[in-house]
């Protein structure tokens, strides 16, 4: 097998944006989506479709995640992707509970902390919720997360402040891909 864990025959790589929210996941994953042919699947968006959750904690307006409904739903999902030889660009603000097997690539989205602020504020997010998401982000909480859950190979810290950031990462990711392509063929 020419992929690095011998776990899978995939002939097209999936890859995992993740960072504090507010970094930008959404529309990078959807851009690398749109210049790559990878499916895009917002896990937010799926765990609303879904329903997959456990209650709701009213001081920080936010639902508890009932990780196995999702990660059930989302086996499925990745299965059907594979059978259909499509590769998958997943973007959620969390990563240790997907498997890793899941994903070749994980790019962690940084900002800094002005520019999270201002995105935040847009969004509505209280002021509760804003502070505890711009310490996360200067803690660089999620990039721990992803260096402790997967191999440092494959995380990869990026800016998103900018357009031109944006840009940047989606040329490296179809660069990327395309080497993967021709490693993985």
């Amino acid at each position: 097998m020419s992929d690095d864990d011998g776990d899978t025959n995939r002939k097209r790589p999936n890859i995992l944006v993740t960072g504090t929210p507010g970094t930008g996941k959404t529309v990078l994953a959807s851009l690398i989506a749109e210049q790559t042919g990878l499916k895009h699947i917002n896990v937010g968006d799926l765990i609303k479709q879904h329903k997959c959750y456990d209650g709701h904690d009213s001081t920080l307006d936010t639902h508890f995640l009932d990780e196995d409904k999702l990660l059930d739903i989302m086996e499925n999902v990745f299965q059907e992707c594979e059978d259909e030889n499509i590769g998958i660009v997943a973007d959620y603000h969390s990563c240790e509970l997907f498997p890793e097997r899941w994903f070749d690539l994980i790019l962690v989205l940084r900002a800094n902390t002005e520019i999270l602020y201002d995105r935040l504020t847009e969004r509505g997010y209280s002021e509760k919720k804003r502070s505890e998401n711009l310490e996360a982000e200067i803690m660089q909480v999620v990039l721990d997360e992803a260096r402790e859950a997967y191999d440092v190979e494959i995380v990869h810290e990026v800016m998103s402040n900018t357009v031109e950031d944006m840009e940047s990462n989606v040329e490296r990711c179809r660069i990327w891909l395309n080497q993967w392509t021709a490693n993985n063929s």
